[in-house]
């Protein structure tokens, strides 16, 4: 994914898409965010769009049976908000109109594993 082509890295999105956040977050999605987050602030990597649209992805997603699991993906999102940012004024506007569309699902997101006891 980071040093691949166009098609590799879509590839293994896709892939990572599956194993992190596509029908429900897991174990695993928190301690991957870091490396989203990294990979969509890193002008080389290719398909940066698309690391971003995983990330809200992640946000959107739920496990209500593991509700600890769910807060510490969501959790991982959250804390990238000023990567967010960032990416918002990047200058490939893929990149940037889906970090906008990120932006916002950060400071709207509200959900029963977020939500303050």
């Amino acid at each position: 994914m980071a040093w691949g082509d166009a098609l590799t890295s879509a590839s293994a999105l896709s892939d990572l898409g599956l194993w992190l956040g596509g029908l429900s977050v897991f174990d695993a999605t928190a301690a991957a965010v870091p490396f989203l987050w990294d990979l969509a602030v890193t002008d080389s990597v290719a398909g940066r769009s698309g690391v971003v649209q995983l990330l809200q992805t992640i946000l959107e997603q739920a496990n209500p049976p593991r509700i600890g699991v769910q807060y510490a993906a969501h959790r991982a999102v959250l804390d990238g908000r000023i990567l967010a940012d960032r990416l918002a004024g990047d200058g490939d506007v893929a990149v940037q109109t889906l970090a906008q569309d990120l932006v916002a699902a950060i400071d709207n997101h509200v959900c029963e594993a977020c939500r303050p006891a």
